[in-house]
Protein backbone atom coordinates (compact mmCIF):
# COMPACT_ATOMS: atom_id res chain seq x y z
CA UNK A 1 0.00 0.00 0.00
CA UNK A 2 1.52 3.74 -1.11
CA UNK A 3 1.49 6.41 1.17
CA UNK A 4 1.09 8.56 -1.46
CA UNK A 5 -2.63 10.06 -1.82
CA UNK A 6 -4.01 9.23 -5.16
CA UNK A 7 -5.96 12.44 -6.46
CA UNK A 8 -8.47 9.70 -8.67
CA UNK A 9 -9.28 7.69 -5.35
CA UNK A 10 -8.33 4.88 -3.57
CA UNK A 11 -10.63 1.99 -2.28
CA UNK A 12 -11.21 -1.17 -1.12
CA UNK A 13 -9.84 -3.84 -3.94
CA UNK A 14 -12.99 -5.63 -4.84
CA UNK A 15 -13.55 -8.67 -4.12
CA UNK A 16 -12.26 -7.65 -0.41
CA UNK A 17 -9.07 -9.13 0.26
CA UNK A 18 -7.12 -8.71 3.20
CA UNK A 19 -3.15 -8.02 3.75
CA UNK A 20 -0.76 -10.78 5.57
CA UNK A 21 -1.29 -11.15 9.14
CA UNK A 22 -4.73 -9.71 8.73
CA UNK A 23 -3.58 -6.44 10.07
CA UNK A 24 -5.41 -4.38 7.00
CA UNK A 25 -7.32 -4.31 4.09
CA UNK A 26 -6.06 -4.57 0.37
CA UNK A 27 -6.51 -1.20 -1.67
CA UNK A 28 -6.54 0.10 -5.10
CA UNK A 29 -6.00 3.10 -6.58
CA UNK A 30 -6.48 5.43 -9.59
CA UNK A 31 -7.73 3.37 -12.92
CA UNK A 32 -7.68 0.01 -11.35
CA UNK A 33 -9.94 2.10 -8.52
CA UNK A 34 -12.53 3.20 -11.33
CA UNK A 35 -12.21 -0.59 -13.47
CA UNK A 36 -13.13 -2.05 -10.20
CA UNK A 37 -15.83 0.08 -9.69
CA UNK A 38 -17.69 0.27 -13.48
CA UNK A 39 -17.40 -3.61 -12.39
CA UNK A 40 -19.17 -3.51 -8.79
CA UNK A 41 -21.60 -0.54 -10.44
CA UNK A 42 -22.56 -3.10 -13.40
CA UNK A 43 -23.25 -6.24 -11.14
CA UNK A 44 -25.12 -4.18 -8.15
CA UNK A 45 -29.05 -3.71 -8.62
CA UNK A 46 -30.42 -0.82 -7.68
CA UNK A 47 -31.72 -0.99 -3.71
CA UNK A 48 -28.82 -3.20 -2.72
CA UNK A 49 -26.84 -0.68 -1.13
CA UNK A 50 -28.85 0.61 1.67
CA UNK A 51 -27.28 4.18 1.98
CA UNK A 52 -27.45 4.72 -2.17
CA UNK A 53 -31.01 3.06 -3.08
CA UNK A 54 -30.25 4.23 -6.17
CA UNK A 55 -26.32 2.86 -6.93
CA UNK A 56 -26.87 0.24 -9.64
CA UNK A 57 -27.64 -0.67 -13.09
CA UNK A 58 -30.68 -3.30 -13.12
CA UNK A 59 -29.65 -5.24 -15.68
CA UNK A 60 -31.07 -8.81 -14.01
CA UNK A 61 -34.28 -7.81 -15.28
CA UNK A 62 -32.92 -8.38 -18.87
CA UNK A 63 -32.15 -11.93 -17.73
CA UNK A 64 -33.90 -14.85 -19.84
CA UNK A 65 -34.81 -12.13 -22.46
CA UNK A 66 -34.88 -12.42 -26.37
CA UNK A 67 -31.81 -10.85 -27.80
CA UNK A 68 -33.12 -8.02 -30.72
CA UNK A 69 -32.43 -4.62 -31.16
CA UNK A 70 -34.70 -3.06 -28.56
CA UNK A 71 -32.63 -5.19 -25.45
CA UNK A 72 -29.94 -3.96 -26.88
CA UNK A 73 -31.08 -0.10 -26.55
CA UNK A 74 -32.42 -0.91 -23.14
CA UNK A 75 -29.30 -1.95 -21.38
CA UNK A 76 -27.23 0.77 -23.78
CA UNK A 77 -29.32 3.31 -21.70
CA UNK A 78 -29.51 2.08 -18.12
CA UNK A 79 -25.70 1.40 -18.54
CA UNK A 80 -25.27 5.02 -19.51
CA UNK A 81 -27.52 6.07 -17.18
CA UNK A 82 -25.77 4.61 -14.23
CA UNK A 83 -21.89 5.58 -15.15
CA UNK A 84 -23.34 8.79 -15.88
CA UNK A 85 -25.10 9.20 -12.57
CA UNK A 86 -22.50 7.23 -10.15
CA UNK A 87 -18.84 7.57 -11.63
CA UNK A 88 -18.26 10.97 -12.31
CA UNK A 89 -14.49 10.44 -12.80
CA UNK A 90 -14.75 9.41 -16.43
CA UNK A 91 -16.54 10.45 -19.52
CA UNK A 92 -18.06 7.52 -21.50
CA UNK A 93 -16.64 8.32 -25.27
CA UNK A 94 -18.60 5.28 -26.42
CA UNK A 95 -20.65 2.02 -25.42
CA UNK A 96 -21.59 -0.89 -27.11
CA UNK A 97 -23.56 -3.66 -26.43
CA UNK A 98 -23.10 -7.04 -28.40
CA UNK A 99 -23.98 -10.28 -28.95
CA UNK A 100 -20.82 -12.98 -28.40
CA UNK A 101 -19.79 -15.02 -31.55
CA UNK A 102 -18.45 -17.65 -29.58
CA UNK A 103 -21.24 -18.50 -26.37
CA UNK A 104 -24.75 -18.17 -26.80
CA UNK A 105 -26.88 -16.11 -24.27
CA UNK A 106 -23.35 -14.05 -23.62
CA UNK A 107 -23.75 -9.85 -24.12
CA UNK A 108 -20.61 -8.60 -24.44
CA UNK A 109 -21.13 -4.61 -22.45
CA UNK A 110 -18.05 -2.54 -24.36
CA UNK A 111 -17.45 0.80 -22.21
CA UNK A 112 -14.62 3.55 -23.74
CA UNK A 113 -13.77 5.95 -21.51
CA UNK A 114 -11.45 8.74 -20.72
CA UNK A 115 -10.57 9.17 -17.06
CA UNK A 116 -11.16 13.06 -16.26
CA UNK A 117 -8.27 13.71 -13.88
CA UNK A 118 -5.49 12.45 -16.17
CA UNK A 119 -7.54 12.61 -19.69
CA UNK A 120 -6.12 8.96 -20.55
CA UNK A 121 -8.41 6.56 -22.92
CA UNK A 122 -9.54 3.36 -21.49
CA UNK A 123 -11.65 0.40 -22.15
CA UNK A 124 -13.42 -2.66 -21.04
CA UNK A 125 -15.69 -5.39 -22.05
CA UNK A 126 -18.16 -6.73 -19.20
CA UNK A 127 -19.48 -10.03 -19.77
CA UNK A 128 -23.19 -9.76 -19.10
CA UNK A 129 -25.03 -13.41 -19.16
CA UNK A 130 -28.58 -13.80 -20.31
CA UNK A 131 -28.90 -17.48 -19.64
CA UNK A 132 -27.39 -18.21 -16.82
CA UNK A 133 -28.15 -21.79 -16.44
CA UNK A 134 -27.65 -22.76 -19.79
CA UNK A 135 -27.38 -27.04 -19.10
CA UNK A 136 -30.80 -28.07 -19.53
CA UNK A 137 -31.80 -31.31 -17.96
CA UNK A 138 -34.93 -31.86 -19.83
CA UNK A 139 -33.81 -33.37 -23.56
Amino acid sequence: MSNQKSFLGTGWSFPPTFTAGGVGVETVSDEDDIRQSLEILLATRPGERVMQDKFGCELSGFLFEEIDQGLVNNITGIVSNAILYHEPRIKMNHLDVSQSETEQGLLLISIDYTVRGTNSRYNMVYPFYLNEASNSIMN
